[in-house]
C-alpha cells in the first residue's frame, strides 16, 4: 500500500540524506547506477524521503512497488509491480529471458531459476533506461516476497554501469547493500516539526509529546491529536501511533470500520475487488466517504492507507469475526482462474477451522508456488494446508513439505520449528525427520550435528530399506564435504558402515570408503578405481569422487568428474552445482598449472556466488594463491581463510591452509616453516589434503635434516603413489624417494614420469630438485640444464616463488638471469582477465554477461577498463593478444 501523509514537514531535518538521495538522481543521470536503503523503524519518514526522490527525478521514468505484510507468501508479487510499466519490452528479450519472467510472473508453466529472473528483469529495465534514466521505488521492502526479494538484491548489484536508481525503504534487512540509517530527528528539529502541525498544545503536553516521540516524525505528525497523555507509557513509538490511528477508526460508523477492514485484507489495493467484497458484506456505498474522511485511506484509483502503520492498525483492531468475514468476502470476489493462489490464501484465512478442501487447494497453491521458483511461499502455503487438514497422515506429509519448503528458502529456524510439530510414528517418517534435522545442522554454521541426525535417519531405514539406508550415510560425507565441514566425518562415517547392513549388488562406494580407512590405500585401489570409472556410481556423490580421485592423484579422473559436474549444472541451472564445478574445475587447472584458467573458474564461481549472495568458495583461491606464491597476497588468502575455519571449527579446512603455508614455505626456501605447517596438515591423516601435504613434509623435513620424519612421511606417500599408479602419483613419489636416498635415478624417473606435462608444476619441481641436487654436488653444468628448465617452467606457469628459488639456483651456478616481470595482462583483475578470455575466445557482450549475471553494458564498461590497461583499443586486437592465451 502507499501512503499520503503530509511528506514536506516531515522532511524537516533530512538535509543530509536529501542530499545523498540527490548525488543518486545526478549520478543515474550521468550513467552510473547504484541503489540505496532508506532503513529505520516505522514512521521515522522513509516514505517522506521516497516521496521526495520521487518529486526531484525530472526527466526519469518513476516505476514503484511496495511489499505488503499480507502478500509476503506469493512469489514474484512486488518484482511483478516493478517490472508491469516495463513490460511493453517483454517481446524484445532473448527467448531464455522472455520464459523466465513469464514462468515468474504465472504467465507460463515451468520452474524458473531466481537468478535467471533477475537476469531477464535486469535486461527489461536496462532496455526501459535506454529511452531516459529509470527510478525504482520500493517501499515496505522488508515484507517483500522472498523471490522478489532475492531478485531485486541482484539487480542493486549490478546497475553500476545502467541510468538507474533503485531505493528501498524497509524497517530491517538488505545489510549488503548502501544504505542510510534514517534516524530520529534532533530536539530542535523535532521541535520545528511539532510547531508546525499548529496543534493548540500546551508547554507541558508539548513536552510530554516530544519525549514520547523520540524523534519519530510520524509520531510528532500524529501523537497531538491522539490524547491519552495522563499516564506513561512505555510502549514503542509505532504502538503509540497505531493507536493513534485506531483512536480515528472507533470514531466511525460501523459499515466504515467494516469497509476499512476489508481493505486492510486486501493487498493489492484495487478498487474494483474492494467493493465487490463490500458489497457481499452489504456495505452502502456512502461508507467510503466517511472511511476517507477519516484519513486514514483514500479510496481512488488506488486504494491507498495514509501509511502502513494505518493499515496494521485498522486490521488488528477489528473484531476476530470482522477479519475472517473481510478474508471470505475477498476470497468470494477473487477470480479463481486468474488468481487461485489470493483466493484460497484468503479462504484460508477466514477462520472456518480445519477444512481438508481448503487445505488441498492450498497444497495445489504451493506446488505452482514451487514452480515458479516460490520456494518460501510453497513453505507458507504448505505450513498453513497442514493447520487445516483433518487427516493426521496428510498433516504430517504436509508439515515436511513445509519444512522441506522452508529450508530450501533458507528459513532454517523455521524448517527447524516445524519438525517439532510432526508425529513420526513410523520408521520412514523418522528417518525422513532425522535427515532433514541432519540438512538443516550442516546449513546452520557451528552446528556440528549435521552427520549424526544423518547417521540415525540410517539406522530407522536399515530394516525395510538397506540401499537407502546406505545413501544416507555417504550423504553425510557428501554433505560435509560441500559444506565445507567434513572434519571427524569420515570416521563416524566409517563407524556406522561397519554395521550398516549390507544391500543387494556388489560392493559399492561406501565399502570402498570402509576399506580405505580400515585397511589402507593398496587394499582400498582397486574398489576405488572403479568407483571413479564409474559414472553411475560417482555422479551421485561427485564432491566426494573428485576427493578420491585427488587422494589417489588421478588427474584424469577428476578432469571427468569437474567436466561432468559443469555441463550437468549448467544443463539443469542448478547454481550449486554449478559452483561446485567451477570450485573443482579452478583447483584442477591450478594443479595442471593453468593459472589463468583457474583465475577465470574462480572469478565465474564469485560471480554465482554474488548472485545467489553467499561467501564465494575459498580452496580454489587458496590452492591458488599458494602456487602462484606472491607472498604478501597469498599470506592474507591463507590468513583469512584460517580465520574463517577458526571461527567455524572445520578442522579439515584448517589443514588446507596449512598444506597452502607448507608450499609457500618451501618455494620461499623457508623450510622450517614448511616442516610445521606440513605436519600440521597431515597430523590427522584428512584425505585428500594429507595426499597434497606429505610431499611438502618430505621435502622440509630433508632440507632441516629431520631424517625420522621425512622417512615416515615418505612412507606414508609411497603407499599412496604405488597404490595409485598414474603418471602424476609415480612421479611425485620419485622425486620425494630422491629427495629421501639422493638416488639419481629416482630424479630421472620423476621427471620421466610427469614428462608429459599434464601436472606442469609437477614436472618443474622434479627439474628444480634434481638441479638443486646436481649443483650441490658440483655438477654446475648438468644442474644448470634442469635449473634453466625449472625457471621457465615456473615463470610460463606463473609460480613466482619457485620460480625465485630457482634463479637464486642459477645464479649459485655461475648464470645471469633476468628478473621475473609481470605481463600486462597481470594488471587485470579476475573477472576482467576472465570477461577478457571470453571475448577473445568470440564471445558477444550479451554472451559474458548471461554467463556472469551482470548486463551486457556492465560488460561493455569492463572492456573499456581491459582495453585501457592492455594499451589496446579493440576486440580484434583482444583476440590477438598472445598475453590471454598463456597459462599465467
Amino acid at each position: 500500500m502507499e501512503e499520503s501523509v503530509p511528506m514536506t514537514r516531515a522532511l524537516v531535518g533530512r538535509t543530509a540524506e536529501i542530499r545523498r538521495l540527490d548525488g543518486l538522481l545526478a549520478d543515474a543521470r550521468a550513467g552510473q547506477g547504484e541503489a540505496l536503503v532508506l532503513r529505520g523503524e516505522a514512521g521515522i519518514g522513509k516514505s517522506a524521503l521516497l516521496d521526495r526522490v520521487r518529486r526531484s527525478a525530472d526527466g526519469f521514468q518513476v516505476i514503484e512497488a511496495s511489499g505488503s505484510e499480507f502478500e509476503s507468501e506469493l512469489p514474484f508479487a512486488a518484482l511483478h509491480q516493478l517490472c508491469v510499466p516495463a513490460l511493453g519490452g517483454l517481446g524484445d528479450l532473448p527467448e531464455p529471458h522472455r520464459a523466465a519472467l513469464d514462468m515468474a510472473f504465472g504467465l507460463a508453466d515451468g520452474t524458473p531459476e531466481v537468478f535467471r529472473v533477475g537476469l531477464a528483469a535486469l535486461e527489461l529495465l536496462a532496455s526501459a533506461a535506454g529511452e531516459g534514466p529509470l527510478l525504482c521505488l520500493v517501499d515496505d521492502a522488508q515484507w517483500l516476497d522472498d523471490a522478489s526479494m532475492r531478485v531485486l538484491t541482484f539487480l542493486a548489484r549490478r546497475i553500476a554501469a545502467e541510468p538507474i536508481a533503485i531505493v528501498l525503504a524497509a524497517r530491517h534487512g538488505f545489510d549488503a547493500l548502501p544504505a542510510i540509517d534514517v534516524a530520529g530527528l534532533t530536539d530542535d528539529d523535532a521541535r520545528r516539526l511539532l510547531a508546525g502541525t499548529r496543534a493548540a498544545l500546551d508547554e507541558t503536553v508539548r513536552g510530554r509529546v516530544l519525549a514520547e516521540a523520540r524523534g519519530n516524525p510520524l509520531a510528532l505528525l500524529e501523537l497531538p491529536g491522539a490524547g491519552g497523555f495522563a499516564l506513561p507509557d512505555t510502549s514503542s513509538v509505532p504502538n503509540r501511533v497505531e493507536r493513534s490511528f485506531q483512536d480515528r477508526l472507533s470514531a466511525l460508523p460501523r459499515e466504515a470500520r467494516l469497509l476499512l477492514t476489508v481493505a486492510s485484507a486486501d493487498p493489492t489495493g484495487d478498487p474494483a475487488l474492494l467493493w465487490d467484497a463490500a458489497r457481499r458484506f452489504g456495505i452502502a456505498a456512502e461508507a467510503g466517504g466517511l472511511a476517507e474522511a477519516s484519513g486514514l485511506a483514500e479510496l481512488g484509483p488506488r486504494v491507498r492507507f495514509c501509511h502502513p502503520l494505518a493499515r496494521s492498525a485498522v486490521y488488528q483492531a477489528a473484531r476476530v469475526e470482522d477479519r475472517h468475514a473481510a478474508h471470505r468476502a475477498l476470497a468470494e470476489a477473487t477470480d479463481p482462474v486468474t488468481d487461485p493462489d489470493r483466493r484460497v490464501w484468503h479462504r484460508a484465512q477466514a477462520g472456518t477451522g480445519p477444512d481438508d478442501a481448503v487445505a488441498a487447494e492450498l497444497d495445489r497453491s504451493a506446488g505452482r508456488a514451487k514452480a515458479r521458483g516460490g520456494v518460501a511461499a510453497a513453505g507458507a502455503f504448505y505450513e498453513r494446508a497442514a493447520a487445516l487438514s483433518l487427516d493426521p497422515a496428510r498433516r504430517t506429509e504436509r508439515t515436511l513439505a513445509a519444512a522441506r519448503a522452508h529450508l530450501d528458502a533458507g528459513a532454517v529456524d523455521t524448517a527447524a520449528d516445524l519438525l517439532t510439530r510432526v508425529v513420526a510414528d513410523d520408521h520412514v517418517t523418522k528417518a525422513r525427520v532425522e535427515l532433514l534435522r541432519g540438512q538443516i545442522a550442516f546449513v546452520r554454521h557451528c552446528d556440528g550435528d549435521g552427520p549424526g541426525f544423518m547417521l540415525r535417519a540410517a539406522e530407522w531405514l536399515a530394516g525395510s530399506d538397506p540401499r537407502r539406508a546406505r545413501d544416507c550415510v555417504l550423504d553425510a560425507v557428501e554433505m560435509a564435504l560441500v559444506v565445507g565441514r567434513a572434519n571427524g566425518v569420515m570416521d563416524m562415517v566409517v563407524d556406522a558402515a561397519r554395521t550398516a547392513p549390507r544391500a543387494p549388488g556388489p560392493p559399492d562406494l561406501l565399502d570402498a570408503l570402509v576399506l580405505l580407512t580400515a585397511e589402507g590405500h593398496r587394499a582400498a585401489a582397486g574398489p576405488i578405481r572403479e568407483v571413479l570409472a564409474s559414472h553411475p556410481v560417482w555422479s551421485a556423490r561427485p564432491a566426494l569422487a573428485g576427493m578420491l580421485a585427488v587422494e589417489f592423484w588421478d588427474a584424469d579422473a577428476h578432469d571427468g568428474i569437474t567436466d561432468w559436474v559443469l555441463a550437468s549444472a549448467r544443463e539443469s541451472g542448478s547454481l550449486i552445482a554449478q559452483r561446485l564445478g567451477l570450485g573443482m574445475a579452478a583447483a584442477n587447472a591450478v594443479h595442471r598449472g593453468d593459472f589463468r584458467a583457474a583465475a577465470a573458474a574462480i572469478a565465474e564461481e564469485e560471480a554465482v556466488a554474488d548472485a545467489v549472495g553467499v561467501a564465494p568458495l575459498a580452496y580454489a583461491q587458496l590452492h591458488l594463491a599458494a602456487l602462484r606464491g606472491r607472498p604478501a597476497e597469498a599470506r592474507e588468502v591463507i590468513a583469512s581463510f584460517t580465520a574463517k575455519a577458526t571461527a567455524s571449527g572445520t578442522g579439515q579446512t584448517i589443514a588446507n591452509a596449512d598444506w597452502a603455508t607448507a608450499v609457500l614455505n618451501n618455494a620461499l626456501a623457508d623450510y622450517p616453516a614448511a616442516l610445521a605447517a606440513a605436519k600440521e596438515a597431515t597430523r590427522h591423516g584428512d584425505l585428500l589434503v594429507a595426499a597434497l601435504a606429505l610431499p611438502e613434509l618430505v621435502e622440509a623435513a630433508v632440507r632441516c635434516g629431520r631424517d625420522g620424519d621425512a622417512k615416515a612421511a615418505l612412507a606414508a606417500l609411497t603407499e599412496r603413489t604405488q597404490s595409485s599408479g598414474t603418471p602424476w602419483a609415480l612421479g611425485v613419489g620419485a622425486y620425494a624417494r630422491a629427495l629421501v636416498t639422493g638416488s639419481e635415478d629416482d630424479y630421472l624417473s620423476a621427471v620421466e614420469h610427469l614428462a608429459d606435462g599434464a601436472v606442469a608444476p609437477y614436472l618443474a619441481r622434479a627439474h628444480l630438485l634434481f638441479g638443486e641436487r646436481l649443483r650441490r654436488d658440483g655438477r654446475r653444468r648438468d644442474a644448470r640444464d634442469h635449473l634453466r628448465t625449472a625457471h621457465e617452467r615456473f615463470t610460463g606457469i606463473g609460480m613466482e616463488s619457485f620460480a625465485g628459488r630457482a634463479a637464486n639456483e642459477l645464479r649459485a651456478t655461475g648464470e645471469q638471469v633476468r628478473p621475473f616481470t609481470p605481463g600486462a595482462a597481470d594488471a587485470l583483475t579476475r573477472q576482467e582477465a576472465h570477461i577478457a578470455r571470453l571475448v577473445a575466445d568470440g564471445a558477444t557482450s550479451k554472451e559474458v554477461a548471461t554467463r556472469l549475471f551482470i548486463s551486457p553494458r556492465t560488460v561493455d564498461a569492463h572492456l573499456r577498463n581491459i582495453f585501457r590497461k592492455l594499451g589496446i583499443t579493440s576486440r580484434r586486437q583482444l583476440r590477438d593478444l598472445p598475453a590471454l592465451h598463456g597459462n599465467r
